[in-house]
């Protein structure tokens, strides 16, 4: 696994922003995905000021065994099952358990974070609200 990751220097002069996820976000990839082969991606997310709904504002799981968020700028609130309503502001972190349902609620026109996910290539699915949901 590590022994044949390769080094990674991505630029922020050289930052390319792209669709991705959600529609009301874009998407900077930082190489890590391919530094690693695909176990990890890591990538910075920030507001587009859009206000389109998407399916991602639904309960939904990712199939993955690892994802960090960090919060560098604004602010959001989310609903985690089993964790209630969490609103994560500038310099706040998450730990995603693998396969937890939650759901967005809210965010500022200014929100933006990097977030590190293992497997690099993971399932976003839809699933019904938990029976402690807010709804």
């Amino acid at each position: 696994m590590a022994e044949d990751w390769a080094f990674v220097h991505n630029r922020a002069s050289d930052a390319a922003w792209t669709e991705g996820l959600r529609k009301i976000f874009e998407y900077r990839d930082l190489g890590i995905k391919d530094g690693t082969h695909g176990d990890y991606v890591a990538h910075v997310i920030r507001s587009t000021e859009r206000s389109d709904p998407d399916e991602v504002q639904h309960w939904h799981v990712h199939d993955c065994t690892f994802q960090l968020v960090y919060v560098l700028n604004g602010w959001a609130k989310f609903e985690y099952e089993g964790e209630g309503v969490r609103k994560i502001e500038k310099g706040d972190c998450i730990l995603q358990v693998p396969k937890i349902r939650h759901r967005e609620i809210d965010c500022s026109e200014d929100f933006e974070v990097l977030e590190i996910v293992s497997p690099a290539d993971f399932e976003t699915r839809i699933v019904d609200a938990p029976a402690d949901s807010a709804d």
